[in-house]
């Protein structure tokens, strides 16, 4: 069975990928969100020719190969576009073998533990957070919860002088002690001062504390899990399978974060899944919005045996994210703090039609 077409539906945020083999037979992929315009002109002019006529099952040789055809051109856009190609292979040979991919990873489909994720930084007040999430507490049973700390890319700064001070201890006092409580620092400060932020951190049981450093300070980052006690996380920025194999080597992080999208599919995410397994590390990927992202996420956590205690869980709606609603059916809910794995074949999601037929359509086939 051979690759014959592969169609992108776009619009600049989100690109669905329709790969159809030889036999009629399709699947639905999504290359990687933001910028996705872009992307899925990379997957047409550096993923497709590599792709069409190849064998539509033989997906580990596909997402191995390409890299080694466009060396040339390392980085992040490649490895976005190549998901595309991934995830759309993998929901084809789910739906040929009437099995969900996280069954053909040898999993189960359940409902699996979120933690609430907001997105929030400088848009919402400490209090106006701490009271969100005591609603979504008790709309959706939450019992976990990640949120902002310092600022993007900071250099050491705040979003503001005295907010991290301020939110932390007060939606430590407003969700209780039994709350599992997340920050993300999204590289804001040099390795001093994230140990001294992680220290006022652990006061208030702050259990996760992720990309306390620019990111590709992995010696920085190392630092600070070597002296704090709490969890430091990261890696959804690398893309490079070489620098995981570092970062782990080197123990930069407690808990690893890919994310599927940027990485480049299940495949390589898989990769880096038994390169933390292999050190004793629990995986906790990176999906920060609703896009179908967060449907890969759980059907991979659904399967591995390092997998961490909870998926992200974006709880940001179209005010922020205009973009990630109404993209594909069934809609991940939680309810009692969980989500379900979709239990169909492939990626057990049907990607609306309304949204493709909006969207800009192109096409690479077999001459």
């Amino acid at each position: 069975m051979k690759v014959a077409k592969l169609e992108t539906f776009t619009n600049r945020f989100v690109g669905f990928v329709r790969v159809t083999a030889d036999d009629g037979s399709m699947g639905w992929g999504q290359v990687s969100p933001y910028n996705a315009d872009i992307t899925c002109q990379v997957f047409h002019r550096q993923i497709a020719p590599w792709a069409l006529g190849r064998d539509a099952l033989d997906i580990e040789a596909l997402v191995s190969t390409i890299p080694e055809r466009e060396h040339k051109f390392p980085g992040s856009y490649l490895m976005r576009a190549l998901t595309g190609l991934d995830t759309g292979l993998w929901d084809l040979r789910g739906k040929l073998e009437g099995k969900s991919v996280c069954e053909l990873l040898g999993g189960r489909p359940r409902p699996f533990p979120v933690y609430a994720s907001s997105m929030k930084r400088g848009e919402i007040t400490p209090r106006d957070e701490a009271e969100r999430f005591a609603r979504l507490r008790d709309r959706h049973g939450y019992d976990a919860f990640k949120f902002r700390v310092g600022k993007e890319c900071g250099h050491d700064a705040d979003e503001w002088p005295g907010r991290t001070e301020e939110i932390v201890p007060l939606i430590r006092k407003t969700l209780g002690d039994k709350a599992r409580l997340l920050v993300d620092a999204n590289s804001a400060y040099t390795a001093p001062k994230a140990i001294s932020v992680g220290r006022m951190l652990q006061d208030n049981g702050i259990c996760h504390f992720e990309e306390p450093c620019p990111y590709w300070e992995y010696h920085w980052t190392k630092q600070v899990a070597e002296a704090l006690d709490l969890d430091v996380t990261g890696g959804e920025q690398d893309c490079d399978l070489a620098l995981w194999r570092f970062m782990i080597d080197m123990r930069a992080v407690d808990v690893v974060q890919p994310d599927i999208c940027y990485l480049g599919g299940i495949n390589r995410t898989m990769k880096v899944v038994a390169m933390a397994r292999a050190a004793g590390l629990p995986v906790t990927p990176h999906s920060a919005n609703q896009s179908m992202v967060t449907v890969f996420t759980l059907h991979l956590m659904g399967a591995i045996a390092n997998a961490g205690p909870y998926v992200e869980f974006s709880i940001e709606g179209a005010d922020y994210y205009p973009w990630d609603s109404k993209l594909y059916a069934p809609a991940l809910v939680a309810r009692d703090g969980r989500v379900q794995i979709p239990e169909g074949p492939g990626w057990g999601v049907e990607v609306d039609k309304a949204w493709l037929e909006a969207a800009t359509y192109q096409k690479s086939e077999q001459a």
